[in-house]
């Protein structure tokens, strides 16, 4: 019993930071500017952020995040609204994407 209130009294007073994801070529994004979304009706994408300013999509599919640029606010409401999100991702993001439309260059 007393393990357990120092568990919660831990998590309780533990500092909460800017959430922060690893993407491919072994950099990271600060999350603090992207609206997130948590994905449950689709087996392929599994949480989608989006930040309108950088017009910058991450898409988590199967534990890996993808990150993609240039992405239009009407292109991440299609995903959003897509009938099938993991047919659309496939389609218009990478495969369509595949000529670097969607590509980040730093």
């Amino acid at each position: 019993m007393v393990r357990a209130a120092a568990l919660i009294f831990s998590l309780l007073t533990a500092p909460i930071g800017p959430e922060t994801i690893d993407i491919g070529n072994g950099g990271s994004v600060d999350l603090s500017t992207f609206e997130c979304r948590d994905i449950r009706r689709s087996t392929i994408v599994q949480r989608v952020c989006y930040d309108a300013g950088q017009r910058m999509l991450l898409v988590a599919v199967r534990g890996s995040y993808q990150h993609y640029c240039g992405v239009s606010a009407a292109t991440f409401d299609a995903l959003m609204n897509a009938p099938s999100m993991g047919l659309y991702f496939n389609r218009v993001l990478r495969i369509a994407g595949a000529d670097g439309r969607y590509t980040c260059r730093t």
